[in-house]
Order: structure tokens, then C-alpha cells, then sequence
């Protein structure tokens, strides 16, 4: 069985939702995030499934695409982005017949930054995004962190993981296949294989580059700049590559779901297009893997792990910000005072709540230093000042700030 298949998945309830009124459904993500499973549990009676995975489905969808769309009444198309000509041919058929819950499909790479998709099904597609499995779905939590900290409240803790526990399931991170597996060095061999693959096979259909042999150096010297600002220039000198071709690289990789950029919050929203962003991975078990980062290293040298459950903690709140009831933006800050903070949510409205992570379970007054700052320059905009901490007790320290338990993140 897969493990897809045993944790109930958060989305499953927007798909249904947008199947009902919306003639295409993309679920975008990466590879073996468990869309393929979910898509196939949730397909309707009277859809045929089909994945562009298979060489002969492949083979006829590039040959013939309005002739497959056209012969089908409603259907599954799994990795719509080996074949994107087929979105063309989906955009006449709807706009022939725009009955909701028509195609369902799935896509392993961003296709709507691609300007000719977007604009092709805008108002006929809706999008959503299916990442890793979240702490929350490993141990059955319906709340939403983010949603509750904006209405003003902290969850509890309902699973409580600290220390070694702790690192375990940062280090494991949430693909269903890493899970799955028993063992830390079949955890590795699965993650490095699951790299070279999308490199090989999903960086080629939708980036067109041709030295793909530069791509792993390149990946793991991401890695070593996760969670910092990134200096496309400096990061090119040390892999051999120019600032432009570092840029257009991360930006495939990012297309492939394996990392974001993530802007900097400033009060002045056109400010925040001149600053440096921030990269930072979606799962804390590839990029412990590309660093080469085990219990063992980790009990030997602390400090590293710091950027692994900084990432681990992006992740899940990315995770609850795709299944939100509001619309949320993750971000950073950063000013030239160097005061920072890890994480800003923003909502719609512009309300934020600031998200500094620690790694160990010792608070001191220090750790705020970040959080203040960003409340005196946000002013009525900022909501709350949430420092996650490994420990297990949630502490109000006055002006909206509080030491809480990275365990909250899961909890009910």
C-alpha cells in the first residue's frame, strides 16, 4: 500500500471543492508527494486516467494532442507538464463544454509561470498545490496553525516531540517514500536517487538545459546557502557559473518544488522588490541529505542543525498556508540594523505574524530581539511574535510576543 493512501491528505477537500464548480483542477507539487495517489482516489465514475509517465500515452499526447483531449468527456492527466501542449487543446475542449470537474490534472513542476499556460486557462483552471506530508497529516491534526494564530490562538500541544525526536522527523523530513523507510541510510539512498532523477527526467522537459552534469554541484552548493540571502554572483564564482545562469538555475529548481525564494517584508510593498531574497528548501530531509547531515553530525555539532529546522519549520507552515481558509504570503526580515526575523506570515489584509525558530529549549530575552524590532516598524500590522522553541510549555513575555513549542505546529 502506499503510504499516500494512509494519511488523509488536507487538500483532498479543496480539490473536491474546486472539481464543483471549476471545468480544470491542476494539482501541482513535486514528484512523489502522493498526487498520483490522491487524483486516483478522488477520480469520479466516467474518468479515464491516464499518465504521461507511460511512453505510449507520452508517445500519442506530443503527436496528436487535440486528438486525445478531443476524444474524452472527462478525464485524469497525470504529469501534465511532460506534454504542455496539451493544455492548449484542454482550454478549446472547456471552452466548448464548461461543465465543472471535467479534467483533474496533476503536474510535478510550476507550469503556471510559464506566461503562455497561464494565460491559455485563466477563469478555466484553478491550481492548487499538494507538498510532502505535513506533521499535521502524520498525526491526524485538522487545525491550521496559521489560521489560528490570526484569530489570536496558539494551538495546543497534542504530540509533543523534543530532542532526539525532534531531530528524527526534521532529519526524515515528508515525503511519503522517505517515511516509509526503516532506516536513516535507506532514507539517503532513496532521497539521493529521488535528486538524480529529477534532474535527469524533469529539469530536461521543462528547462531545456543542456549541461545538466553542472545541475548536482550546483544543488549542493544551494544547500550550504539555504535560509541565508542569496548572492547570485558570489554563489556562481564558487560552482563556476555566471550570475544570470545561477539565477535561471534557481529558478528551474524552484520550478521543480525543491526550494523557494522568499522575498523580504517591507512596509513599503514596492521596496520589497529591490531586496536580496532569501532561499530556502520545502523538506528538511533532502536538504539534510545534500548536507550530509545525520543524528550523529548533528549531535556532534548543534549549530548545523539550526538551518535544517528553520527549513523543517518553513516547510510545515507552507504546507498549512496551501490549506489556509485565508490567503497568506511567507516571508523575512531583515533591515540594515541587521535585526532579523526567520519567517513573516503576511495575510491578505497585511497583518503579520512574526515566526523566529530556536533549537534548543533554553529562552532568554535576547531571542526577541528580531521580533521587537519588526513590531515597532510594523506597527498596527503586526498581529503577534511567536518564538518556536524545543520545549513543551507555551509562555506569554508581554506585547504580543510568546515562547511556544515547535510542537504546536502539529497540534490541535
Amino acid at each position: 500500500m502506499n503510504i499516500s493512501t494512509i494519511y488523509p491528505r488536507m487538500i483532498e477537500m479543496r480539490i473536491a471543492e474546486a472539481l464543483g464548480d471549476t471545468p480544470v483542477v491542476l494539482l501541482s507539487g513535486p514528484r512523489q508527494a502522493g498526487k498520483t495517489t490522491l487524483v486516483r482516489q478522488m477520480a469520479t465514475h466516467g474518468m479515464r486516467y491516464f499518465t504521461l509517465d507511460d511512453q505510449l500515452t507520452l508517445l500519442s499526447a506530443k503527436d496528436d494532442p487535440v486528438g486525445m483531449i478531443r476524444s474524452l468527456d472527462r478525464a485524469v492527466i497525470d504529469e501534465i507538464q511532460r506534454v504542455p501542449q496539451l493544455l492548449l487543446a484542454i482550454k478549446k475542449s472547456v471552452d466548448e463544454d464548461r461543465r465543472p470537474g471535467r479534467f483533474l490534472l496533476t503536474g510535478s513542476a510550476n507550469l503556471m509561470v510559464l506566461p503562455a499556460v497561464a494565460d491559455s486557462l485563466a477563469g478555466r483552471m484553478e491550481t492548487l498545490t499538494l507538498l510532502p506530508l505535513s506533521q499535521s497529516e502524520l498525526y491526524g491534526s485538522k487545525a491550521n496553525w496559521i489560521d489560528s494564530a490570526f484569530a489570536g490562538r496558539i494551538l495546543d500541544v497534542a504530540r509533543p516531540l523534543t530532542g532526539d525526536e525532534l531531530t528524527e522527523s526534521v532529519l526524515r523530513g515528508g515525503y511519503p517514500e522517505a517515511i516509509s523507510r526503516t532506516s536513516a541510510r535507506r532514507r539517503t539512498v532513496w532521497a539521493r536517487q529521488y535528486m538524480d532523477a529529477i534532474i535527469q527526467r524533469d529539469v530536461r522537459d521543462v528547462a531545456g538545459i543542456e549541461k545538466l552534469d553542472q545541475l548536482p554541484r550546483f544543488l549542493r552548493s544551494l544547500a550550504e546557502v539555504s535560509g541565508q540571502m542569496c548572492n547570485y554572483t558570489r554563489l556562481g564564482s564558487q560552482v563556476g557559473l555566471d550570475s544570470k545562469t545561477v539565477a535561471r538555475y534557481a529558478g528551474v529548481l524552484e520550478q521543480m518544488y525543491l526550494l523557494r525564494r522568499v522575498d523580504v517584508w517591507a512596509r513599503n510593498r514596492l521596496k520589497r522588490i529591490v531586496r536580496t531574497p532569501k532561499l530556502q528548501f520545502i523538506d528538511s530531509g533532502l536538504l539534510a541529505t545534500l548536507l550530509d547531515l545525520g543524528a550523529s553530525e548533528v549531535k556532534r555539532d548543534r549549530s548545523r542543525f539550526g538551518t535544517l529546522l528553520e527549513t523543517f519549520v518553513y516547510g510545515e507552515l507552507l504546507k498549512h498556508s496551501t490549506t489556509a481558509e485565508g490567503d497568506y504570503r511567507l516571508l523575512y526580515y531583515r533591515d540594515i540594523d541587521m535585526f532579523e526575523v526567520d519567517i513573516v506570515i503576511e495575510s491578505s489584509s497585511g497583518q503579520l505574524i512574526g515566526v523566529e525558530v530556536k533549537s534548543t529549549a533554553t529562552v532568554n530575552a535576547g531571542d526577541f530581539r528580531g521580533l521587537k524590532k519588526l513590531s515597532s516598524v510594523a506597527g498596527d500590522l503586526f498581529k503577534m511574535g511567536i518564538l518556536l522553541y524545543d520545549g513543551t510549555d507555551t509562555m506569554p513575555v508581554g506585547n504580543g510576543l510568546w515562547a511556544v513549542p515547535l510542537s504546536t505546529l502539529w497540534g490541535d
